[in-house]
């Protein structure tokens, strides 16, 4: 008979176990460890505690964020998965000292951190520039659109709220009426109610929850003045288009140094359209870098490149106010860059537009003549759009409707007749030229396709190496506490790996 090792549960083993030594020196946990006893000052949270005379002892602030850092660092971003590490994991109870924060006190820590969290992320920043890891020549911006906790099936506008709430209240009219005729028919056996019950308790739930919502929140105004989507989940939220589909949730803007990807400022914005984000995303990092010793002109003729969503004349004014060198491409670039020529190839074809360079211009009659053969007549003589100066000739109606090439011509799905617009020059500021000319440049084509391998690794990294997939906690405050904290790991990462001390 084979003869197996015995074993027994009931026994007693003694197993030393120093926490101290769990933490090995050269990986992170160690640096968390070190970074947040010695670097990160975590006096910052000393007025929020009033338990110095009466009351209970609390959880040391430096052992909660360790925990957390971590956690965050391996994809827990569950405050009870975050828990069950610190009773199973011995990394976990090496930096939480033996402790066992329930998760109510971690949920609570993280999303009361709005005061702090800002001088923790310089604290880091401030490691990152004495170990030389921040080159401060190269910069780029960009945002990452992650989900939040909100459903986009609660958006709408205010009108299209009341039009929910209204259809509920009628759904719940219908299945009363059934339930009544239920109850009077002359089957001999008892219907079952309960089914209806908890429909139509479901759903006057809705209702109410919508109808108190509205009587609470006004419409939600956007940049343009006009008034955009609301959520009733989180309301600070957004409706966004990634290329995952449309989400509800928040952007993430991150601006990057290009020596090690570290991040030198980072927020969220619950704005889909990256236009707006550049001018807070540059006076943020000019803050946290002066916080760290650094001079106001830290950035003054700086390389700062972004793709094209943050083309536009006020962020190229921006720019060039603070003296920063910026690569901003517009929407065209690539159609106009040689080394795309035969991008389209891969494309389906499709029936092209007519173009400007198909109407040919009748300078005695200063008008222009359609590829069918008709005229189109002077109709402004100079007017200005987007810093462009153009004139504007029009069709005859009538000719434009029996035109058999109408659908070449005619952009618009409804119009009636083709308005060609013909520039002529551009204003002074139009900053939006001159910035699309030093993109195309030699040079300007050798700057800014390095701006994918700056700053798309950084969000590679927190979305799948540390699985940040979707924000946990609702409003801007709290998400950009969980986005900072994302970010301060990162650069923790960098340090522990490049840190020469």
């Amino acid at each position: 008979m084979a003869k197996f090792k015995r074993y027994n549960y009931s026994q007693s083993v003694l197993v030393p176990v120093s926490l101290e030594k769990q933490l090995m020196p050269g990986t992170l946990e160690f640096a968390i460890h070190k970074l947040v006893e010695t670097y990160m000052d975590l006096s910052v949270f000393d007025d929020k505690y009033h338990n110095d005379q009466t009351g209970r002892s609390t959880y040391d602030p430096k052992i909660l964020l360790k925990v957390i850092l971590l956690a965050y660092s391996r994809g827990l971003i569950s405050s009870r998965k975050i828990e069950q590490a610190c009773r199973e994991n011995i990394i976990f109870m090496a930096l939480a000292c033996g402790q066992y924060p329930d998760h109510s006190t971690i949920a609570a820590f993280v999303s009361s951190m709005k005061g702090q969290i800002l001088p923790l992320f310089r604290d880091v920043l401030l490691v990152c520039e004495e170990q030389k890891l921040l080159g401060g020549t190269f910069f780029a911006l960009d945002g990452c659109k992650l989900p939040s906790n909100a459903s986009k099936e609660w958006s709408g506008k205010i009108s299209d709220l009341k039009r929910k709430k209204d259809k509920i209240e009628r759904k719940v009219q219908r299945l009363l009426n059934e339930q009544i005729e239920t109850d009077n028919s002359k089957s001999n056996e008892p219907p079952d109610q309960s089914n209806y019950e908890k429909q139509i308790e479901k759903l006057k739930q809705q209702a109410e929850r919508i109808e108190n919502w509205l009587n609470q929140n006004g419409p939600r105004i956007g940049a343009n003045g006009k008034e955009i989507q609301s959520n009733i989940t989180d309301n600070e939220s957004a409706k966004m288009h990634t290329s995952h589909g449309t989400i509800q949730g928040y952007n993430g803007q991150a601006l990057v140094d290009k020596k090690h990807q570290d991040i030198l400022h980072a927020e969220t914005f619950g704005s889909g359209q990256d236009h707006g984000h550049l001018d807070p995303m540059i006076d943020g990092a000019k803050k946290n870098i002066q916080a760290i010793g650094q001079s106001q002109d830290y950035f003054k003729d700086k390389i700062l490149t972004a793709d094209t969503n943050y083309h536009s004349h006020n962020n190229i004014e921006k720019c060039i106010k603070e003296e920063v060198d910026a690569f901003i491409p517009d929407l065209k670039f690539r159609r106009r860059d040689p080394r795309f020529a035969t991008q389209e190839r891969y494309q389906p074809k499709k029936e092209e537009f007519f173009k400007l360079e198909d109407f040919k211009h009748d300078q005695a009659k200063d008008q222009y003549i359609c590829p069918n053969g008709q005229p189109l007549k002077l109709n402004v003589k100079k007017a200005v759009r987007d810093r462009i100066i153009y004139r504007r000739y029009v069709s005859n109606v009538e000719t434009c409707q029996a035109c058999a090439v109408k659908g070449r011509c005619i952009r618009r799905k409804n119009g009636k007749r083709k308005n060609l617009i013909v520039p002529i020059g551009y204003t002074k500021d139009n900053y939006s030229k001159a910035m699309a000319e030093k993109v195309d440049s030699v040079i300007g084509r050798r700057i800014y396709p390095q701006r994918i391998a700056i700053v798309e690794p950084v969000f590679a990294n927190i979305r799948t190496h540390k699985q940040l997939n979707r924000f946990t906690l609702r409003g801007k405050i709290k998400v950009n506490i969980q986005w900072m904290l994302y970010c301060i790991i990162h650069n923790m990462c960098k340090i522990a790996r490049y840190a020469t001390v």
